[in-house]
């Protein structure tokens, strides 16, 4: 379970261009909940996944992981629970290493380094599994470079490297909105496998409303560091893209958009 309780955040105090986002900012998130967030430029979103991460220090308030005060916790910390894909599909991937050296790299991660090779080749039948589950025939082209797959291909390699371990959390920071159409929804039906498959408990950041309809168990919509909508189950199934689009507009036009 995520917690993120009475959460205060300013932005430039004292100056001309301070912003309060976030006052007395609250959100639970179950395990196993796979939650989609969406909203307008500057309603807080991503500055919620900065918050849990732990790239960004709330002022005030607490980041609760599965019971556990991780608030001042520095991100690499975090980094041991939790995995994060960013929008940029270079972010998540090196380009100069070859498919197989990602995969060492991030089964890796959260472990003790030694003089001894990075490279574990006696995994090379489990990092072949992990690609199989992609169907992009990835598993066989290990010897790749990382860098010459399409953007498609490298936000899909970033997914299973960030879930190779089965983190407790997984942040998705709009990560198939510098994907074409047919590759967002290639990743966007990756990411639900997996996710499934693995029973991560995930939170996803993302403009494109059909796929906040469309996956995971619940909707939050975002508005000035505010919740405006929170639903699941029955309620979110009988919600369609046309109402959240509503509601979205509803929030444009009271602030004169």
């Amino acid at each position: 379970m995520l917690e993120l309780l009475d959460i205060n955040k300013k932005f430039n105090a004292g100056t001309i261009d301070e912003k309060i986002l976030f006052e007395g900012f609250n959100l639970t998130i179950e395990s196993g909940e796979f939650v989609a967030i969406v909203g307008s430029n500057g309603s807080g979103k991503t500055t919620a996944l900065n918050i849990i991460s732990g790239d960004i220090q709330p002022d005030s308030g607490s980041v609760i992981l599965d019971g556990r005060d991780i608030t001042k916790h520095k991100n690499y910390r975090r980094a041991a629970k939790i995995a994060r894909v960013f929008q940029n599909p270079s972010t998540g991937t090196c380009p100069s290493m070859t498919i197989m050296e990602n995969m060492s790299l991030a089964d890796n991660k959260g472990k003790s380094y030694g003089l001894t090779k990075g490279l574990n080749t006696k995994r090379r039948d489990f990092y072949r599994s992990q690609l199989e589950l992609l169907g992009m025939g990835l598993e066989n082209r290990m010897e790749t470079l990382a860098g010459t797959l399409s953007g498609g291909q490298r936000q899909a390699l970033a997914l299973i490297m960030a879930t190779m371990q089965t983190p407790t959390l997984l942040l998705l920071d709009e990560h198939t909105a510098a994907l074409d159409p047919k590759s967002s929804d290639i990743v966007m039906t990756l990411t639900d496998k997996v996710v499934k498959e693995k029973g991560i408990t995930t939170l996803m950041v993302t403009h494109n409303l059909r796929h906040a309809v469309e996956y995971g168990t619940r909707t939050v919509m975002m508005h000035e560091g505010g919740i405006v909508l929170d639903i699941k189950g029955e309620e979110r199934r009988k919600h369609t893209i046309d109402d959240f689009l509503k509601i979205f507009n509803e929030i444009s036009i009271e602030c004169g958009n």
